[in-house]
Order: C-alpha cells, then sequence, then structure tokens
C-alpha cells in the first residue's frame, strides 16, 4: 500500500471515530456526511489514473462529506409538517402579536409563527393575515414575513 493510500485510509478512519461522538447530537448531519464522503470518495476514484486517482479520492471525499453535511442540515418532512400545522393554527386561532412555537426533537430544528396584521381582501371575502415566522437549524435563526389569506374551506394559503 503506498503512502498516500494509507493517508486516505487514516484520514477515514479518523473521519469515522468522530462522527461516533457528534451522531447522538446531529444524526441527519452525520449520516449524510458518512454517506457523501463515501459516494464522494467512489466518484473520485472513477475520475483519475494513477496518482490522480489518490487526488480524486481525496478530492471527491471531501466535496461528498460537505454536500452530505449540508443536506443533512435542511429541514426534514417532519419538520415542515410541524411548520405548516403550527402555521394554520396561529393564523385562525391566534391575535396579532402572539406566537405559537413548534420544536422537533429528533431534529432539534424549533420555530415560531406569530400573526401580526389582520384585515379582509379587497372583495371583503377573505380574511388575511400578515405574519412572522422563523426557524433555528443547527444554531442558525431564519425570519421570513408573509401574508396568507383564509380559503373557503378554511385552510390558509401564502399569498406572498
Amino acid at each position: 500500500m503506498s503512502l498516500a493510500k494509507f493517508a486516505c485510509a487514516v484520514a477515514a478512519i479518523a473521519m469515522l471515530s468522530a462522527c461516533e461522538n457528534t451522531m447522538k447530537d446531529s444524526p441527519k448531519e452525520t449520516v449524510g456526511t458518512i454517506i457523501g464522503a463515501a459516494a464522494g470518495a467512489v466518484i473520485g476514484s472513477n475520475l483519475g489514473k494513477g496518482k490522480g486517482n489518490t487526488i480524486g479520492i481525496a478530492l471527491g471525499t471531501l466535496a461528498g462529506a460537505w454536500l452530505g453535511n449540508s443536506v443533512g442540515k435542511s429541514l426534514d418532512e417532519h419538520d415542515k409538517m410541524m411548520i405548516e400545522q403550527t402555521t394554520q393554527r396561529a393564523l385562525e386561532n391566534k391575535p396579532a402579536g402572539h406566537t405559537s412555537s413548534w420544536s422537533n426533537p429528533d431534529s432539534g430544528n424549533t420555530g415560531t409563527v406569530t400573526p401580526t396584521k389582520t384585515y379582509y381582501a379587497s372583495d371583503k371575502s377573505e380574511p388575511c393575515r400578515e405574519y412572522t415566522s422563523t426557524v433555528t437549524i443547527d444554531g442558525q435563526l431564519e425570519t421570513i414575513t408573509g401574508t396568507a389569506c383564509r380559503r373557503p374551506d378554511g385552510t390558509w394559503r401564502t399569498i406572498d
């Protein structure tokens, strides 16, 4: 085994052992990183020849790990469902200025929805509400504002 391949193997083992400690705190990121690194290594190994093969594996592993980690940080389906349910309840039941919160213990993501203003659409048929929504993913807070109007079936649809 060449020195370069040995170094890559040691680096891979070190990355995987480091993942053991973070698996409890952020499993989606960890799994995404591992799968991304493995896929990147396979792709990289097919691109390079000779000495370029080792470089291809190393670069593929790093790129795949970065991409996999980024995907793992995103909202999962349960997060999206919780955001939708909390938004519907807040717009239907909360007075302006009162906040509804959600938290997903599996992903660690959290968020809030706060209606800020209520008015009727120009044809006076639909109540509309402006709102502020926050989402915290991996400690990063994102805030958006929007407007939603109630449909005849009682659900709220975002209009901007």
